[in-house]
């Protein structure tokens, strides 16, 4: 496929977190996040390369107490980049569900308005654990499917964090069983974070759109 094809297109990150419970989670499971920061600031600043008026990014909100369920950053950029994500971890979860559903009704809105790119969007989800509300987002990703007009317009990558074993199965089954669920086109593609190489970002960013 022609690396083109990640030019001329928006790019959204989701930055998902999972609250920690120390009494039930394995030792180190609270540093993850810390220990993954450099790779994941290297994959969006690849999508920032290929955004050049800046990237969106959705964030969980700084206390669980704040009025807001999630923060958004539009037109982010390299200059800015770091400080966003490094406020971007705090100690509560994202409603992954009302994030990309309002991620995709803002991008069919763009479409039909005439204001999305020539080759679409990819939004990348970085997370460590299982959505509380699986089968909503994957509804919510099935529904999109019927709303496009190619297979290669819209793709949705999830990075996990961590090797939370649960959350591998839901997303390699959402991975793997997407179209056999009823969807369009296979948009989803997911990947460890440290499976990643550090020099394969945008062979990655490629089979988000390949998958």
């Amino acid at each position: 496929m022609d690396e083109t094809l990640l030019n001329d297109r928006d790019y959204t990150v989701i930055i998902a977190k999972t609250t920690v419970d120390s009494g039930t989670k394995p030792p180190g499971f609270a540093q993850r996040w810390t220990a993954a920061q450099a790779a994941v600031l290297n994959l969006i600043q690849v999508c920032e390369a290929f955004d050049p008026d800046g990237i969106t990014v959705y964030i969980s909100c700084r206390s669980p107490q704040a009025d807001c369920i999630f923060k958004k950053y539009e037109q982010v950029k390299s200059a800015n980049l770091e400080q966003v994500i490094e406020a971007g971890y705090p100690p509560g979860n994202i409603n992954l569900l009302e994030v990309l559903q309002t991620e995709l009704e803002d991008y069919f809105a763009r479409k039909a308005a005439g204001k999305t790119k020539a080759n679409g969007e990819m939004i990348l989800v970085l997370l460590d654990g299982e959505p509380r509300d699986r089968m909503a987002v994957a509804n919510a990703i099935k529904a999109a499917t019927h709303k496009m007009d190619a297979d290669q317009e819209l793709g949705i990558g999830f990075v996990q964090i961590g090797e939370d074993l649960i959350a591998k199965g839901y997303l390699t089954a959402l991975d793997d069983n997407l179209q056999a669920a009823g969807a369009k086109f296979d948009i989803v593609h997911t990947a460890l974070l440290e499976a990643i190489e550090p020099d394969a970002l945008t062979a990655f960013l490629m089979q988000v759109l390949q998958d």
